[in-house]
């Protein structure tokens, strides 16, 4: 008797583990994924360190990409949080780590010298990786062109990563951003280089793309960060922040897009 009545209660126990019982049978149209962006990093480091300093610690990314060999690491479910956007913004959205997968790519980052800052280079290999694997993502959380930003979009005044020798122009190509055409630049570059738009404009543009930007019409050190961030994505050989032709003719371009 006492037998049963182990057996009896450790059934009861077991069914309150379970939780409720769920009818799955039905799913509801009107649904999509969580997930609206992907966010590309650099650790700043080697393989070793960033594999430490991205499970041992409060940040975190859903991927990690070695340099040589490229292995991709999954370090949190796509299904989960993780920390790796900080206090970040983009088309009026804030606090991304909820709405965003978050990539690292092994790469040192810059290193400062007499001459400024020297960046390092990215492998082919590596981005290849990358490549396969934003594809990936983006199809099964059906993402459109555009989806994937740079820390340095979404965080300008404090992140400076993937950094300006990140090949966007490679993601570009595998159609998984969006590209100015050079020769509509060129034409609007010269129109621009006639009569500059106002800082208000810059502002504008810039805001339009999704930037979290200042309103009030003065190039101020948070506007040129900016303007920088953009530079380093579509015009990496000079992003200076400063507001110019060029700068101008590809905001345009690209706005002329959506």
């Amino acid at each position: 008797m006492r037998a049963l009545c182990l057996v009896v209660l450790l059934t009861l126990l077991a069914g309150c583990a379970r939780g409720p019982r769920i009818d799955t049978q039905y799913s509801a149209a009107g649904q999509s994924s969580r997930v609206q962006y992907i966010v590309l990093h650099y650790t700043s480091t080697d393989l070793p360190r960033s594999l430490r300093l991205l499970t041992e610690g409060d940040v975190s990314s859903h991927y990690l990409i070695g340099d040589t060999p490229p292995t991709i690491y999954r370090l949190v479910d796509e299904n989960r949080r993780a920390w790796h956007a900080g206090d970040s913004r983009w088309q009026g959205r804030t606090w991304l780590n909820g709405t965003t997968i978050g990539i690292e790519l092994v790469n040192r980052g810059y290193a400062e010298g007499p001459d400024g800052r020297t960046w390092q280079a990215y492998p082919p290999e590596q981005i290849d990786a990358l490549i396969e694997l934003l594809e990936d993502i983006m199809r099964r959380h059906d993402l459109a062109p555009g989806s994937i930003l740079g820390h340095s979009d979404v965080a300008p005044q404090r992140k400076v990563d993937p950094g300006p020798l990140f090949p966007w122009w490679r993601l570009a190509e595998a159609g998984l951003v969006p590209w100015p055409d050079a020769q509509a630049v060129a034409r609007q570059q010269a129109l621009f280089a006639a009569s500059l738009p106002s800082v208000a404009w810059f502002q504008a543009q810039l805001a339009l793309q999704g930037y979290e930007v200042p309103r009030h019409g003065e190039l101020d050190e948070a506007t040129r960060n900016v303007l920088a961030a953009f530079q380093m994505k579509y015009r990496p050989a000079r992003h200076d922040g400063v507001a110019d032709a060029e700068t101008a003719a590809l905001l345009l371009v690209l706005n002329s897009r959506t």
